[in-house]
């Protein structure tokens, strides 16, 4: 995974409240267990009409909205366990998803893949998304180490596990946190075994 320390980016205003897994990436596109090209279907059935035309009405498919960071509305990521929402929001090149609830699995999955779900109050993203929505140049500032997101003169902190936090820091999967730790774990393996 790509370390995610410090981020300065625009924002991609998605103001819809409940957006479901199957919204994220629909069923039809779960056949490959590879976390590449997941992003050209996400939110599939609102990017393209049923003859598979450009939505122009659809906001990721508007020119003026760009950036790493996704700003949605309130419970983003409820419904179904599958890790591949998670898989095609960091494909499609988001980093950081900021929304005022986020179901328990899909906050897993994202942390799992490199993707930071930070949650805010309502109030904070009800002002989040009208300033982004109205100033698509805004820049929102994200100092993981500090916990903090910031944009105009406006600053909140967030909550994060600390094992995640490590994680996203150092680009580690569970997989590596545990290599990263491999010198210690062979010393205790051999103090374990010693003779008594």
């Amino acid at each position: 995974m790509k370390k995610l320390n410090t981020l300065s980016s625009t924002a991609v205003p998605l103001e819809i409240e409940n957006i479901d897994t199957d919204q994220i990436i629909p069923a039809r596109f779960l056949k490959s267990i590879d976390k590449k090209g997941f992003g050209e279907n996400l939110f599939r059935d609102w990017r393209y009409d049923k003859k598979g035309v450009l939505n122009k009405n659809f906001i990721l498919n508007n020119p003026k909205y760009s950036g790493e960071i996704l700003v949605a509305g309130n419970n983003f990521g409820c419904g179904s366990s599958r890790e591949h929402a998670a898989w095609a929001l960091t494909d499609y090149g988001f980093r950081v998803v900021i929304s005022s609830f986020f179901a328990d699995i899909f906050r897993g999955n994202a942390l799992n893949n490199g993707l930071l779900p930070i949650q805010v109050p309502s109030d904070f993203l009800k002002d989040l998304l009208h300033t982004v929505t109205n100033a698509p140049k805004t820049q929102l500032h994200v100092d993981l180490k500090a916990q903090s997101l910031k944009y105009l003169d406006k600053e909140i902190t967030f909550g994060i596990d600390s094992y995640k936090k490590l994680c996203l820091m150092e680009g580690y999967d569970d997989i590596d946190y545990l290599m990263s730790k491999k010198e210690i774990i062979e010393q205790f393996e051999q103090y374990k075994n010693r003779p008594h």
